[in-house]
């Protein structure tokens, strides 16, 4: 059994986002995405446990299922990495990023993000 508050944060959600994150298609669209990554955190390989949004959800794109359902726009991460993506700082070793392949480049070197 997939324990919900590590995709949902527990009450962590902001009000607009609420009935979103209850909703079927999204308890769907998420459990479906965690088992396609194994569990494991895409930045770091431990155990994830928070379906992430690349692009954040906002009151202006919370209707929008290209932002809020569709996959590409999705990222499993553990605790750790999501709180350290959403306090702003880097989840690698300082010189070097994710690129969009999700391997590892050292800043400086030509790659996508």
């Amino acid at each position: 059994m997939i324990n919900k508050s590590f995709f949902f944060g527990g009450n962590m959600a902001k009000d607009y986002a609420k009935k979103f994150y209850n909703s079927q298609a999204w308890v769907d669209v998420r459990n479906s995405y965690y088992t396609e990554k194994f569990g494991i955190c895409e930045r770091c390989g431990m155990s994830g446990e928070i379906v992430h949004h690349k692009i954040y959800i906002n009151p202006t794109n919370i209707n929008d299922v290209n932002i809020t359902l569709n996959k590409n726009n999705l990222e499993l991460l553990c605790r750790t990495c999501h709180n350290l993506e959403h306090e702003g700082t880097s989840s690698t070793r300082k010189g070097i990023v994710f690129n969009a392949n999700g391997d590892i480049v050292e800043i400086g070197d030509s790659y996508e993000t």
